[in-house]
């Protein structure tokens, strides 16, 4: 391992007590993490906060083996350290991480394939609010759902983070998008931001609505963090061949389904969570997002919708904010 001067074998890091509520977030004194073979060590300059912690630090969504215990899945810093097998030149590089966890804290241990260069067009506190939606968003809405040009998906959770990623990076690849949002404020916000069309799940049926603006066609794509009943009605949603994605299941892991519908219009169903893939698929993700996407963060077509940054200490307060529910975009930590 090749080491810079790091001037303190201790850190900060804001840890799950116990399972529970926001107050359970606590900070403690732990020691620096070294990286291990092609992993790089980061200094902490921000961190996303992102639903998975939400649900971690409710003791709901353990750390896969091996993977820090703290929440944070994502990050901005410096790196300060590497460990054998990377690159020398990545050594005091500004970058971006998707981390296997261990964002809340002022070090951070990441593999080198989940890493990208802070560009100029990029705060640290808009790059650390890109990865783990970035890589989501890229690996569902494009890997899996093998979305085009000119084809129409329906997004559900639009003003999320990972909602207005999606917005985003899918204008930018000429998909016409649909969103669904929980008021008629957001359903501006997400068409300020991108959207082609926003619908109020709570005002009006979304299955309906999309019938309407397709002239009852329906949607090549569904991108899905809802799951449970939602399923039935997104598939209605579908034209033929059509491909439903879930990334989430926030409302129920059950859902019912007629297979002979699925059968006849010929639907695909599929879905994946990033975390617990493994970390030569997230490095095939990451060189996927360099080639194809990161030229325009570069050239400052692409950024993330910024809701708040809270101060480190302050990370109680951020998971409070996003529980309540009205944010729009994403939410941040910084150490500054």
């Amino acid at each position: 391992m090749t080491v810079t001067q790091i001037l303190q074998s201790e850190m900060t890091a804001i840890a799950i007590s116990k399972p529970g509520g926001p107050d359970v977030l606590k900070p403690e004194i732990m020691a620096v993490p070294k990286p291990a073979v092609g992993e790089v060590l980061i200094k902490v300059v921000a961190a996303g906060v992102n639903r998975p912690d939400i649900i971690q630090r409710k003791g709901l969504y353990p750390a896969p083996p091996g993977a820090s215990p703290l929440p944070g899945l994502e990050v901005s810093g410096i790196v300060v350290a590497l460990g054998d097998g990377v690159e020398p030149e990545w050594m005091g590089r500004s970058i971006c991480a998707l981390t296997n966890g261990g964002g809340y804290a002022e070090f951070c241990v990441a593999p080198v394939g989940q890493c990208l260069s802070v560009p100029e067009s990029l705060t640290m506190e808009e790059a650390a609010a890109l990865p783990e939606t970035l890589f989501t968003v890229w690996s569902n809405l494009f890997n899996r759902g093998f979305a085009r040009e000119d084809e129409t998906v329906l997004i559900h959770g639009g003003t999320s983070g990972i909602g207005t990623m999606a917005i985003k990076l899918g204008k930018l690849f000429g998909v016409n998008v649909i969103v669904t949002c929980g008021s008629d404020q957001k359903c501006i916000a997400a068409k300020t931001i991108g959207a082609d069309h926003a619908i109020n799940y709570k005002t009006q049926d979304f299955v309906e609505e999309i019938k309407k603006i397709t002239g009852g066609q329906g949607v090549e794509i569904v991108l899905d963090m809802v799951a449970g009943d939602y399923v039935a009605r997104n598939l209605n949603c579908l034209k033929e061949d059509g491909r439903h994605v879930t990334i989430a299941v926030q409302g129920g892991v059950n859902a019912t389904l007629n297979m002979a519908q699925i059968m006849m219009k010929r639907l695909t169903l599929t879905g994946s969570t990033l975390r617990p893939q493994s970390a030569d698929r997230k490095a095939l993700l990451g060189d996927e997002i360099y080639r194809y996407v990161w030229p325009d963060v570069e050239a400052g077509k692409l950024k993330p919708v910024m809701d708040e940054v809270f101060a480190f200490r302050d990370a109680a307060k951020a998971h409070a904010h996003m529980e309540a529910g009205n944010h729009i975009g994403k939410i941040v930590l910084t150490m500054g």
